[in-house]
């Protein structure tokens, strides 16, 4: 009986004590990365970067500095989980505010 304790003692403390960073939460979709959009036009609703989510085209200005990113070295596309919504500053265009991204 000591053995079947202490084995379910063991057993519960590595389960408790796994890694719980942000890719182990869940996050709200999935999406690609397209790249920069390149596009010189005077609308507001050109620039920063496109990705796409649920095959819909956004674009978004930034990313958290806490995530692992960088848009300026790494390859395109990049298939990401983030968290978002859509941006109330950019009625009209298909806008996002990311608060949470990691690479997949």
């Amino acid at each position: 009986m000591k053995i079947v304790i202490t084995f379910c003692i063991i057993i519960s403390g590595l389960y408790n004590c796994r890694e719980d960073n942000d890719n182990h939460k869940d996050y709200k979709s999935t999406g690609k990365i397209i790249g920069p959009d390149l596009r010189m036009c005077p609308s507001i609703c050109c620039g920063g970067y496109n990705i796409q989510i649920n095959n819909l085209l956004y674009k978004f200005e930034s990313i958290p500095n806490n995530s692992n990113i960088n848009l300026q070295k790494d390859t395109f596309p990049i298939f990401v989980k983030l968290d978002w919504q859509l941006s109330q500053k950019y009625e009209g265009c298909q806008v996002i505010t990311i608060q949470r991204i990691t690479k997949e």
